[in-house]
């Protein structure tokens, strides 16, 4: 067979472009801005792995969470983003869409037969998935349940003294009505604060008011994203939530954060605390916190929903297709059941199911049990492209209401109110 010179030199030439563009694939780095917490550092001992499996790179700058979203949008409208993996709060998930930043990811996930019902659905939705796009694949969450001083239930002093005051036994509560009336006969009681509550205006006190919102049956918005807060449900849930302030929570509350009340849960000093699900470990380590380890409890907020949350993975616009290409094979990789195993072994908060359910990690965490439930119940916070503002407008109300400078009517209407107002913007 004669090879013209031609033809000889055309297939050199694809054989170089090829060979670059595999080089290229093979020294693609991920560089993604994570938050400095327990999940991003149980990811990040697992890289290594990753890397040797596909050849690509991943690098983590970890900073925390109040300097991420400035860092991040910076970079997303510049011509080229310096970060080519995202991790996003559910709170930008309304504004990084909206916003345009983002590709979807659904026609990966179709192209690539990724099983998305493995995700527990409310997962999925928390972080603005559509029938039409999925702009951020889970990570990981931050649901919110009741964690609870079990010693403190089975008391038979407080078991006698609590049904001679209110003619009903001692035990885990079933309302919101209940818990509140259970926290104040704990602090009256029981020498400990009935519920360490993370009080300071803004974000704590707008996700901790949340639970007490959805516990009561009440809802920022309706399906038609119509704003329903101002409704006696919620009203019912502000006024609850101001009781516990004034006669259940430690001295303090109101400028509590989430810090503030692990601290105090953990030195033995409070009754609850409504937090996430995975502070359980943290308050059930004999080292750690050795005056309540084994005797914590964890369950649904009484009422039956708590507030949602989560981070997930995008992946920006304004990157080479490359990267973009790298970047979703990290993450099918770091959200597949195996690595999802390998997470939850070391404390991970699961978004799949299945990993709730496995084997290896139930005999380990037999609470994943109650946890799932925790994640499939909860409810979201409002999810548009303002979140972070309303974050304050709620706190302010939330603070004034709690100390005494308006009622929690006049409190929820106005959060009601300023609801309406950035959605129109």
């Amino acid at each position: 067979m004669i090879i013209r010179k031609t033809e000889l030199m055309a297939g050199i030439s694809l054989f170089m472009v090829a060979g670059l563009v595999n080089a290229h694939a093979e020294t693609v780095t991920l560089r993604a801005l994570m938050e400095d917490v327990p999940e991003t550092h149980i990811i990040e001992t697992l890289l290594p792995e990753f890397e040797k499996e596909t050849g690509i790179k991943v690098e983590f700058e970890k900073v925390g969470y109040g300097d991420m979203h400035d860092k991040l949008a910076t970079q997303l409208v510049s011509p080229e983003s310096y970060y080519n993996l995202l991790e996003v709060d559910f709170l930008w998930a309304g504004e990084f869409p909206a916003a345009g930043w983002l590709i979807d990811l659904k026609p990966l996930a179709a192209r690539d037969k990724l099983d998305l019902n493995e995700f527990v659905p409310s997962t999925l939705d928390l972080l603005g998935r559509t029938a039409d796009a999925m702009p951020i694949l889970p990570m990981y969450n931050y649901s919110m349940g009741l964690i609870y001083r079990t010693d403190l239930l089975e008391d038979p002093k407080l078991k006698e003294a609590y049904k001679a005051k209110f003619n009903t036994e001692l035990k885990k509560p079933e309302t919101l009505d209940e818990y509140v009336q259970i926290a104040k006969f704990m602090k009256a009681e029981a020498g400990v604060a009935g519920a360490a509550m993370q009080s300071q205006r803004g974000d704590p006190n707008s996700m901790e008011f949340s639970n007490y919102l959805f516990s009561s049956g009440g809802a920022y918005m309706d399906a038609d994203r119509k704003v329903t807060l101002d409704s006696p449900e919620a009203v019912k849930a502000l006024t609850l939530y101001v009781d516990a302030i004034k006669n259940a929570a430690q001295q303090g509350a109101l400028s509590a954060t989430l810090d503030d009340t692990m601290r105090l849960m953990c030195s033995g000093e409070a009754f609850s605390m409504v937090t996430y699900w995975w502070m359980l470990p943290q308050m059930d380590n004999a080292e750690k916190c050795p005056k309540v380890s084994g005797k914590v409890g964890l369950s649904v907020m009484p009422g039956g929903h708590g507030e949602s949350g989560g981070w997930g993975w995008g992946i920006p616009k304004n990157t080479s297709p490359e990267s973009q290409e790298a970047a979703w094979t990290f993450i099918k990789w770091v959200q597949s059941k195996k690595v999802g195993v390998d997470r939850a072994l070391e404390g991970h908060a699961p978004v799949s199911a299945a990993v709730y359910s496995d084997p290896a990690v139930l005999t380990k965490y037999p609470f994943y049990t109650q946890a799932l439930d925790i994640v499939a119940s909860g409810k979201s916070f409002p999810i548009f492209a303002y979140s972070a503002q309303y974050e304050d407008v709620l706190g302010t109300q939330i603070s004034q209401a709690s100390g005494g400078e308006i009622t929690p009517d006049a409190a929820i209407k106005a959060a009601a109110s300023g609801l309406q107002d950035l959605l129109k913007k």
